[in-house]
């Protein structure tokens, strides 16, 4: 428990110094202290309280976010945070936050991490417990845990309350997208891209001749 809690106050101070200089830049400012719910007229302290973080400290966590989905408090406020939890050998695969930059913070285990710039250039790090590392805003970015024994847990902050996630994998494959558009695209057949498709849910579109 005390491990736990001194890694966490650590986080806090390393957010406390990031929000100050992400979060202006991402949500636009509002012109009140804060915004209410939908026809609400009063709020007490509950409201600006989140208590869901409390299973950081059970004996196996896991992941889990406060964003203005989770928190509608942050509504406005510029900021959220995400817990990632990965499993040995588990990882989070590619994606992308439109709305805000990532300051990602490891609590315990090993991190592989990386991200592609506009001119398809890889960024790739392999960090330790207690190491941060910066996810351009918008960006498709990784992580990957590769220890086959042991867990990972990491904390991202972000200078939005709705950073949002879109996921190259689910975006591209696990949606309607034309087959031939991808097979194209990734220069296969449409019997591979039907077969990626599958693996995750997706559903197969007809083959449409391209135009």
């Amino acid at each position: 428990m005390a491990y736990w809690l001194i890694k966490l106050v650590f986080f806090s101070i390393c957010i406390a110094t990031a929000f100050t200089g992400i979060a202006r830049a991402s949500d636009p400012d509002i012109l009140f202290d804060y915004i209410l719910p939908e026809n609400a007229t009063s709020v007490d302290g509950n409201f600006f309280t989140y208590t869901n973080l409390r299973e950081l400290f059970e004996e196996d966590p896991k992941s889990m976010a406060a964003s203005m989905a989770e928190f509608p408090a942050l509504n406005g406020q510029s900021v959220s945070v995400s817990v990632l939890r990965l499993p040995p050998g588990a990882v989070s695969a590619p994606h992308a936050r439109p709305r805000a930059t990532g300051l990602f913070f490891v609590l315990e285990g090993r991190v592989e991490v990386g991200f592609v710039d506009t001119t398809n250039k890889l960024y790739t790090q392999s960090l330790e417990t207690g190491d941060m590392f910066i996810f351009p805003k918008g960006l498709v970015h990784y992580q990957y845990n590769p220890d086959s024994n042991n867990p990972a847990t990491a904390v991202a902050a972000f200078g939005s309350a709705s950073a949002a996630t879109v996921s190259v994998p689910t975006s591209l494959f696990g949606t309607d997208v034309d087959d031939v558009v991808l097979a194209k695209s990734f220069k296969t057949d449409v019997a591979t891209i039907r077969k990626l498709k599958a693996g995750l849910g997706g559903k197969a579109a007809g083959d449409r001749k391209l135009h």
